[in-house]
């Protein structure tokens, strides 16, 4: 018989668990140009059992290159302790972004509008609407095995620089939560007109209404995206973008390069009483870590962790 999986430290601050972790637990320059991991040899469940065992959430990033399967799902849940949580990013279609055509399941590619054709990108608006429908259910149904399991922690819902808030968009957010049945959703926006000081509170009150979690955010002042502890849901979220404000908008060779920046602790200390805050109008905090170039973070994660574990005695 195998030994129980170990999990990571959940931090107990009021009466809500705060988890710390990162948003990949994958990157290649994580994997193969650092020690963090034992050896570089580990296999895909080796891997996950180690992390988990030093942090008590994820995110799972691969899910917007492409919808994940049953199977997918099914092994995260095998691989990882029980009180883990694993959040998953949205596929780049339910949330406006583009495409890639050869991402798509073969039948829902057979819908595509013959304006389509040819394209590099392809978008919602390429597709039949029940169409749409399906990449939504499907999408869901993956993840039963996570949700089964008390490993779902929240499907991220990010959303373009070109998501503002109109009423047309606001009725895109009131479909995406009737679409996903009650499972648990946090929104990220990248348009800070949300943040306005027209908007903001209406923003915050819509979300709350509607059961989502704002995803709070640390990115860099090129971004004008506020840093704030807004609590809209059970669950609230932080990521952790960095603060290099030269390739926020620019062209990189990799995710890891756009977010490559390792925070001091002085930077991340402020976000310990925003922690707080939420902690308490929250059950459950997830503070993510998405500077994932080589071991920037999970060094980052395990600094949080330390600095609200002290603050939590």
């Amino acid at each position: 018989m195998s030994e129980p999986l170990e999990l990571g430290p959940v931090l107990h601050i009021d009466d809500a668990e705060v988890r710390v972790g990162t948003c990949s637990w994958t990157d290649r320059t994580l994997i193969k140009d650092t020690d963090w991991y034992p050896k570089r040899s580990m296999s895909a469940a080796e891997r996950l059992a180690y992390y988990s065992a030093r942090f008590a959430v994820v995110e799972a990033d691969s899910t917007y290159y492409g919808p994940p399967s049953r199977q997918l799902a099914e092994g995260w849940a095998e691989r990882t302790p029980d009180g883990f949580r694993m959040n998953v990013k949205a596929y780049s279609l339910m949330t406006g972004h583009p495409t890639k055509p050869d991402s798509l399941w073969r039948d829902i590619a057979d819908a595509l509008e013959p304006e389509a054709a040819g394209k590099r990108n392809v978008y919602p608006q390429h597709l039949p609407a029940e169409a749409v429908e399906e990449v939504w259910a499907r999408f869901a149904d993956a993840l039963e095995p996570l949700r089964a399991t008390g490993r779902l922690g929240s499907i991220l819902l990010q959303y373009p620089p070109w998501f503002t808030p109109k009423r047309a968009n606001r009725d895109e957010l009131a479909r995406a939560r009737e679409r996903l049945d009650g499972l648990p959703a946090c929104v990220e926006f990248r348009s800070p007109l949300w943040f306005g000081e027209d908007d903001i509170d209406r923003t915050i009150g819509w979300l709350a209404d509607h059961d989502l979690a704002l995803v709070n955010v640390d990115a860099p002042k090129v971004s004008k995206l506020p840093r704030l502890a807004a609590a809209t849901a059970d669950l609230s979220v932080v990521r952790f973008h960095g603060r290099a404000d030269d390739t926020w908008k620019g062209r990189t060779t990799s995710a890891a390069e756009r977010f490559r920046y390792l925070y001091d602790k002085r930077e991340l200390r402020p976000w310990v009483k925003r922690v707080r805050e939420m902690a308490g109008a929250t059950r459950e905090v997830h503070v993510l870590m998405n500077n994932c170039y080589e071991d920037y973070g999970v060094r980052n994660a395990a600094d949080m962790t330390d600095l609200l574990a002290a603050a939590a005695d």
